[in-house]
């Protein structure tokens, strides 16, 4: 995913060689990762996008929900505003509601999450689907973690590409 989010999986993860934030690519987070899913069969894919970046290629869903590969998930960080542009209020926080249409799109695992309680339920559905996986994770708008995530394109394609092969 991009900013906020990217963010948070970078800290979290310590900008780890498995771990492809993106910058610059807005609304295709999930056609990576269906790619991924795609042509790694042996290898589970973890999408994290946010609400504002899935917003901009919402009928990626589809073309998802139709492919169904069973070694895809995507977790989708809701906190009703697009956090790479200032912060303005998304579509979410005025009534749209991502994992309904991910389940309109035809997505069969879908899943919101909006207090603690519910993670770990959300965590079983993305390691132990067997077809792909949906979950809407509601937060409350924050700053992400300051973390300084690398930014030079080649060198996190390079480094990514060098971790899926194994080489």
């Amino acid at each position: 995913g991009l900013a906020g989010t990217a963010r948070d999986v970078a800290a979290l993860t310590c900008d780890g060689a498995h771990t492809y934030t993106m910058a610059g690519a807005m609304g295709g987070a999930c056609m990576i990762g269906l790619g991924l899913a795609l042509a790694r069969r042996d290898r589970r894919v973890l999408v994290v996008t946010g609400d504002g970046e899935l917003l901009m290629n919402v009928g990626a869903l589809a073309t998802i929900a139709v492919m169904n590969p069973p070694n895809l998930a995507i977790v989708c960080v809701d906190n009703g505003h697009y956090g790479e542009t200032g912060y303005q209020q998304s579509h979410t926080s005025l009534g749209v509601d991502l994992e309904k249409i991910a389940a309109g799109a035809g997505i069969q695992l879908t899943r919101t999450i909006e207090a603690a309680d519910d993670l770990a339920a959300g965590g079983r559905l993305i390691r132990e689907a067997n077809a792909t996986a949906f979950v809407l994770l509601r937060v409350k708008p924050t700053e992400p973690p300051s973390f300084k995530r690398v930014m030079d394109p080649a060198l996190c394609r390079d480094r990514f590409r060098a971790a899926l092969l194994g080489t």
